[in-house]
């Protein structure tokens, strides 16, 4: 069976990916099966560049397709902000509550009307030849005024799913699987996948 790693260090990404691409005939490695795997600083301008450059890292120490991500909330009140920022958006080393406080009290007293915002996830790809694919995917929504729901992770609990009133957090993870940004991501590069797998 062909193998595929996930290029990212970060576990919730590892378990979506991993049960979005269930049904791929792929063995799926990631950071665990690895002693020496790489830590990607995230130093790119564009979500395209990080997720780029992890898959590129892991593609030039093992030579075996890999699929990474880059995952960014853009709020148009913030014309965009946190975008590429999105992780380390309360500072270096802060945590996913952390970067839920600073962007909730930005928004404080903001209106509805002005509080629409997207999930935006590229998706890179490195084939058995070393050619680079690269896809995005998107899911539009709004800020909530708290957190709210108990799942997912990340600005999960204050991202309102547009057409609902949940936030991210209040869908299960298999609900999210079918939604997501990462999702829909992921189904512009399945095809692309099957046929370099096969």
């Amino acid at each position: 069976m062909r193998q595929l790693i996930i290029a990212t260090n970060n576990p919730h990404k590892i378990a979506e990916i991993t049960a979005i691409l269930a049904a791929i005939p792929v063995e799926i490695l990631s950071a665990p099966d690895f002693a020496d795997f790489p830590r990607v600083e995230e130093t790119g301008q564009t979500l395209a560049d990080n997720a780029a450059s992890k898959v590129k890292m892991v593609w030039d120490m093992y030579h075996v397709p890999a699929l990474a991500d880059d995952t960014g909330l853009e709020v148009d009140y913030l014309n965009g902000a946190p975008g590429v920022f999105s992780a380390r958006f309360a500072g270096p080393g802060r945590s996913y509550n952390d970067n839920n406080k600073k962007l909730l009290s930005l928004m404080d007293g903001i209106p509805e009307s002005q509080r629409k915002a997207r999930f935006r996830a590229v998706i890179a790809f490195i084939d058995k030849s070393g050619t680079l694919h690269s896809v995005d995917g998107v899911l539009d929504g709004s800020i909530a005024t708290r957190s709210r729901g108990k799942f997912g992770f990340g600005y999960d609990p204050i991202f309102v799913v547009a057409g609902t009133d949940r936030t991210l957090a209040q869908f299960t993870p298999q609900e999210k699987n079918e939604i997501s940004h990462r999702s829909r991501a992921l189904a512009k590069i399945k095809p692309i996948m099957i046929q370099a797998l096969s």
